[in-house]
């Protein structure tokens, strides 16, 4: 695990310059930085999918804490200014309930996390069933919360 020391350490410098990068951006800048960091986000969940079919756990663990960073980031992407426009599928409800849209962000980062960190002692099953709580079942009810359906 100690291999792994590095690589999460730049992770965090990188996406955390990327959260303070969004305070000087425009309006129609920051909503599609968020939308980017969804639909990669949802990319790496199908990526992880494939992987776990292939076993391979170590791409599975970089795929995942590559998906804990966006979550951690993204809240910087909903100032009070993004509320509408540039064909945002973000919800008032997310600005009305602020603390809790955070929350669910920093739960979904902390799981894929964990996730990562639980990994090597699973089976592909099992592995495939702790992806569908950890990870698609966060994606599943911040969409029923907080974005347009579609």
């Amino acid at each position: 695990m100690k291999k792994f020391l590095p690589p999460i350490f730049l992770l965090v410098i990188i996406f955390s310059s990327f959260g303070l990068l969004a305070l000087d951006m425009s309006e129609e800048e920051i909503i599609k930085g968020r939308k980017a960091i969804f639909e990669q986000n949802y990319g790496i969940a199908k990526k992880m999918s494939k992987e776990i079919d292939s076993g391979n756990i170590s791409n599975i663990q970089n795929l995942a804490i590559k998906m804990g960073e966006n979550y951690k980031n993204v809240i910087n992407y909903f100032p009070e200014n993004t509320k509408s426009g540039y064909e945002t599928e973000a919800l008032p409800s997310i600005w009305e309930n602020k603390n809790t849209f955070n929350s669910l962000m920093e739960d979904a980062s902390n799981d894929a996390f964990k996730f990562s960190e639980i990994l090597a002692g699973l089976t592909n099953l099992e592995m495939k069933d702790m992806q569908k709580k950890l990870i698609w079942g966060k994606c599943k009810n911040c969409h029923d919360q907080f974005r347009l359906p579609h």
